[in-house]
């Protein structure tokens, strides 16, 4: 996609470019300035936020969560997506790789009447809001998701044996968006060093630190969770291994009756009884009464 100005007024212009090329790189480069290395640190696709002055140039490297579901979940490119923010003297210029749903937000909101005199830094501290918003998003998604699993195991009789799944990758989630919001630490901190109200860094600090305080929730509660799920199966399996004892206490006795009249001796006492065969199985069934008493008894 070409490098397009987005929005330009007394004060700064706005220059995005998506999917850069090497001749957009190059050009950046040339035109204004920016340091070939941070323009690469653009279209690494795995690169931790960061913050970095070079120069006149203030460089933010900011990651927004996509809430998109991929099967693999290993690194911090499977939940997110980076957007370059180059602050230079009047200018704000923001470069990514992939479309960005904060970029395309702006974009609309940029252009009431209520913005015409918005400011370089306002712009920045405005996609900062929506990017801290996106893992907001994110993290209410994940938590619904754990309500509904959570009802699932608990209020459902039915045996879902994709929990254990499911699970492990909201912990897997919500551990990557962790991450990502400790490191971007180091850049929301440095919002500090523009030209904004004192009240306005503080939202997104406190935006920041409200999201971190979301995941770090999730992760204890997806966590504890797991516990629960393994300990209710382990109790299932525990119930299982009980019926099957108490029913080995009743065939137990009665299998060590019919494996002795099942001896091939040629002399046995009880071969020449007329009512043998009824004695026998009389005495089974006693046997089998006694250890049902016995059973109810212990309430087992």
């Amino acid at each position: 996609m070409p490098i397009e100005i987005l929005f330009k007024n007394n004060h700064c212009e706005w220059i995005d470019v998506e999917s850069p090329t090497e001749e957009d790189l190059e050009f950046l480069h040339q035109r204004y300035e920016i340091n070939s290395l941070l323009l690469e640190d653009t279209i690494d696709a795995n690169h931790l936020p960061k913050f970095e002055q070079d120069g006149k140039v203030d460089f933010f490297l900011m990651r927004e969560n996509t809430q998109l579901e991929r099967s693999n979940l290993n690194t911090i490119s499977d939940i997110s997506t980076k957007l370059g923010v180059f602050l230079l003297d009047s200018s704000i210029i923001t470069i990514h790789r992939l479309k960005n749903k904060s970029i395309y937000e702006l974009k609309k909101e940029i252009l009431l009447p209520e913005n015409a005199e918005i400011r370089r830094d306002e712009i920045a501290l405005n996609l900062a809001l929506k990017v801290m918003k996106s893992f907001d998003d994110e993290s209410q998604n994940l938590l619904d998701t754990m309500d509904h699993i959570e009802s699932e195991i608990f209020l459902k009789t039915t045996n879902h044996s994709n929990h254990i799944r499911r699970l492990y990758r909201l912990k897997r989630k919500s551990g990557l968006n962790n991450r990502i919001l400790n490191i971007s630490t180091v850049w929301v901190d440095k919002f500090k060093l523009l030209d904004l109200d004192d009240a306005e860094i503080t939202d997104l600090k406190d935006k920041h630190k409200d999201v971190i305080g979301d995941f770090e929730h999730l992760s204890m509660q997806v966590s504890s969770l797991i516990s629960m799920f393994l300990a209710m199966s382990d109790q299932k399996a525990n119930q299982v291994m009980k019926v099957l004892a108490i029913y080995s206490m009743y065939f137990f006795p009665i299998t060590f009756i019919a494996g002795i009249y099942g001896m091939n001796f040629h002399f046995m006492p009880e071969l020449d009884l007329k009512f043998g065969y009824y004695i026998t199985l009389g005495l089974m069934a006693f046997i089998s009464l006694l250890t049902f008493l016995y059973v109810r008894k212990k309430g087992w």
